[in-house]
């Protein structure tokens, strides 16, 4: 992965590089990315607050299908249907207040400080 830009939102990979091997999917908030790897982890860069710095959560981002983002946060729905957030928690990386009702998830969709998902029975 090559990474260019402003250094501080995700334009410098270097922290991450050694990480970054067989990547599937690169998705990017406004100022931090996430790489899908291949064993369907996720590695993350750029600013720490908006999404950059996923290590808190890390160990959950483990059988990762899909990752979206909205500007400052990121959304990732894992195999068995849950959902997993990270970033701003005014901008939808807080999803505590309704991960009760994130099982079965089909699709997230991000905006610019939120997410929605749908559910697996519509």
């Amino acid at each position: 992965v090559v990474a260019w830009g402003h250094p501080g939102y995700g334009g410098d990979a270097a922290g991450v590089q050694g990480q970054l091997r067989n990547v599937r999917q690169i998705v990017a908030a406004a100022t931090a990315f996430a790489a899908i790897l291949a064993d369907s982890s996720v590695v993350t860069w750029g600013d720490p607050d908006d999404g950059g710095d996923s290590s808190e959560i890390h160990d959950q981002l483990r059988r990762v299908k899909q990752v979206q983002a909205a500007w400052f946060a990121f959304a990732a729905i894992l195999e068995d249907g849950s959902v997993v957030t990270w970033g701003r928690p005014e901008c939808g990386g807080d999803s505590s207040r309704v991960q009760h009702q994130l099982r079965s998830v089909r699709q997230i969709q991000g905006g610019q400080s939120a997410f929605a998902a749908i559910l697996s029975d519509g």
